[in-house]
């Protein structure tokens, strides 16, 4: 790795720290600057347009996001001098700027076109890393219920309904992302503890996923049906991480949704927890249909070409993340 790109990788990592960890709106946007600013360099590429492109697109989004979240802050802070404001409408200024950092429907168009430019590593900075100051800042600010209702609705509906007809990987896991942060700001309603583990999670299914993805180099699904031919284990270790990350019950994927439908129903939000099952299911129907193919399509096998010989790690996560669910099962049962 570059020096200059452990730099920035690290003041990546500080300016979300310093967003959660602020007691004042100011410090906590200054923080997200400060992340914006590491994370352009990181995407830009020398040998390709496309990462240049998806980094400038980004830029601009998150610019006007956070000239949006400094003109709340401001407003909030100077409220009594200007003229009299709701309260209700800068707290709704400030968390539609947030949930356009996040990416949540319907502030999300940036995000499929952003992800489709980028290499896998940046993939993952960009699916995980990037998630947790704007979901972190949204928790603090979580007052406006039926705003949340509404974001929560479309964002399980919009990635459900759009992820139908995609065959870029990127765009695939960019609408399984869209979906989860619905569950997600669900599961932060009424427990933080909920949203930390269903991230933890999430994340761990998303880097299985990535990690096959980044060592065949592999970026649409026509592709990895060829790759997968010559390597059965790796075929088996996709079809269960992507029915996981649809949340099917054997699999990991399903305890935190289990939770969060658990919470919900406790505190009586019936519809909502009906809503987010139902639509839940468009964004399964294509992640079976995408495991199907793999399983069913009689495509020829080639002998001529080596198989790349599959470490122990990828072994030992998948390994962690497909037993997940027993040994959760186990410890709660046991507390």
């Amino acid at each position: 790795m570059k020096f200059y790109k452990m730099l920035f990788f690290l003041t990546l990592m500080l300016g979300t720290l310093i967003a959660i960890s602020s007691y004042s709106w100011l410090s906590m946007w200054m923080g997200l600057e400060i992340n914006l600013l590491s994370i352009i360099p990181l995407l830009k590429d020398s040998k390709n347009l496309y990462p240049s492109e998806a980094a400038l697109k980004y830029f601009i989004t998150q610019a006007l996001a956070s000239s949006i979240l400094l003109f709340s802050i401001v407003l909030s802070l100077n409220l009594s001098e200007f003229m009299d404001y709701p309260k209700n409408f800068i707290i709704l200024m400030m968390n539609s700027a947030l949930m356009t950092k996040l990416g949540a429907a319907p502030f999300h168009s940036w995000f499929p076109e952003v992800m489709e430019g980028l290499n896998w590593n940046n993939a993952t900075i960009m699916l995980t890393w990037q998630k947790i100051a704007p979901m972190v800042l949204v928790m603090y600010n979580c007052q406006l219920t039926y705003f949340m209702l509404a974001i929560i609705i479309f964002s399980t509906i919009l990635s459900g309904t759009l992820g139908l007809n995609q065959i870029s990987l990127r765009k695939i896991l960019t609408y399984s992302s869209i979906n989860h942060i619905g569950w997600m700001l669900a599961s932060m309603l009424n427990s933080q503890t909920i949203w930390m583990i269903y991230f933890l999670i999430y994340t761990l299914i998303t880097l299985n996923l990535i990690v096959i993805f980044h060592y065949f180099k592999i970026y649409f699904l026509n592709q990895f049906f060829f790759v997968s031919n010559n390597l059965k284990m790796i075929k088996f270790f996709f079809i269960c991480n992507f029915l996981s990350l649809g949340g099917l019950p054997p699999f990991l994927g399903f305890f935190p949704k289990w939770m969060v439908i658990n919470n919900l129903i406790s505190n009586n939000f019936y519809l909502m927890s009906t809503l987010l099952i139902v639509f839940t299911l468009i964004s399964l129907y294509f992640y079976l249909r995408v495991t199907f193919s793999t399983i069913l399509l009689n495509s020829s096998e080639t002998l001529m070409i080596p198989c790349k010989k599959i470490g122990f790690s990828i072994y030992f996560v998948n390994f962690l993340s497909l037993s997940g669910l027993l040994v959760s099962t186990l410890i709660f049962n046991i507390f």
